[in-house]
């Protein structure tokens, strides 16, 4: 069957279906990662964006049910160049157009990504359609323009658990606000193991001191900071009170609850190949992001906070902490699912400012998996 992607500024491209039949529109973007597809799929960061896969052949080693990152995908669509339909490899339990088609995602395959991808980056990020409808070019282009702008939604109210899961740990009891959450995050907490507590983006900084936390994550996830005022009131509530971890969408709260801004970026960080620096250790890291936002570094002048961490293709701030308090955040994915493990040793850096020893990884290997306790 015959599928394009519209974009707002009236290009056109034509492939096959994918996945589920009709239109989805949202925010065009593109990532960098060459695995991990399933991942990127069921990244709640991803959530009123239409993705799109820069490398041509995806799909090729299927799914299965470890490669989750939430319950379920949380994309808007979903674009590839070559879409393998037989896919092998052992731990495959099927396809990636099947996948599609349960959870009714709309995905276009056989189109230039590599165009595609160039054009985003020359023009910036739009709005755009994919569709399988016999519709002229025209109605599309005029969908994907009366689409709203993907910074004015409440995305984060879309993807956030909507009560409370306790993982039980020996360790510290940490509060992870869930504007998005990862499943990788939330393990490598229990792994090192911390009482783990995800709770709603709503709560409060009150409702977080009465759970006797020794610290607070501020997970990632999809949209614009600068709609998010009430969880920035809140982190600036727990400022002096308890250590705070930012990660991703974590790390622009905590620019913003010192003072900061924050801004859009042409057309974002999304992939497992972006170099880092990390100026107090003098080294370069691989990290794998998902953000279109940045901290403004100028903004910051007044604050106590100081940057950390450097992105070493265009300089934006990558990592901030705080001169006095046990504040730090990092705008990539230290998780590191899908991509890289080389930021894993944040997480230790947590467990040293909430006073705990970090746990070695491999301690609670024969616990179940977050997913696994999900499902149950």
């Amino acid at each position: 069957m015959r599928a394009r992607v519209v974009l707002e500024d009236g290009m056109v491209l034509t492939g096959r279906a994918l996945g589920a039949t009709g239109a989805s529109g949202g925010e065009v973007v593109f990532t960098t990662a060459m695995t991990g597809y399933q991942e990127v799929l069921s990244d709640p960061s991803y959530a009123g964006q239409i993705v799109t896969m820069a490398y041509p052949l995806i799909g090729n080693y299927g799914v299965s049910g470890d490669a989750w990152e939430s319950a379920r995908p949380h994309v808007a669509g979903f674009i590839v160049g070559e879409g393998a339909l037989h896919p092998n490899h052992w731990r495959s339990s099927g396809s990636l157009d099947a996948l599609l088609t349960r959870w009714q995602v709309v995905g276009v395959a056989g189109v230039d990504t590599r165009r595609l991808v160039r054009h985003l980056r020359s023009q910036g990020l739009q709005r755009g359609i994919v569709s399988t409808e016999e519709v002229s070019d025209a109605e599309l282009v005029s969908r994907a323009r009366a689409l709203p702008d993907i910074g004015t939604l409440d995305l984060v109210g879309r993807v956030s658990t909507p009560e409370g899961r306790r993982h039980p740990g020996p360790g510290p009891r940490v509060v992870v606000l869930d504007c998005g959450v990862k499943w990788g995050i939330v393990e490598n907490l229990c792994a090192r193991g911390c009482d783990t507590w995800v709770v709603p983006h709503l709560t409060t900084a009150e409702e977080i001191m009465a759970l006797r936390s020794a610290g607070v994550v501020l997970s990632p996830g999809p949209g614009d900071p600068k709609v998010l005022a009430h969880q920035v009131a809140q982190v600036q509530a727990l400022w002096d009170r308890l250590p705070i971890f930012g990660i991703c969408l974590g790390h622009q709260l905590i620019g913003r609850a010192a003072g900061g801004e924050t801004f859009k970026l042409p057309y974002g960080h999304r992939g497992s190949n972006h170099p880092v620096k990390d100026l107090e250790r003098g080294r370069v890291y691989v990290t794998t992001q998902n953000h279109g936002y940045a901290v403004d570094e100028a903004s910051l002048e007044r604050s106590e906070l100081t940057v950390t961490h450097r992105n070493l293709h265009d300089g934006t701030v990558e990592g901030l902490r705080h001169r006095r308090l046990p504040i730090m955040s990092v705008q990539y994915h230290p998780e590191g699912r899908p991509g890289p493990l080389d930021s894993g040793y944040l997480f230790d850096e947590w467990m040293s400012l909430i006073g705990r020893s970090p746990r070695p990884a491999d301690a609670a290997s024969d616990r179940p998996s977050v997913r696994e306790r999900v499902e149950r």
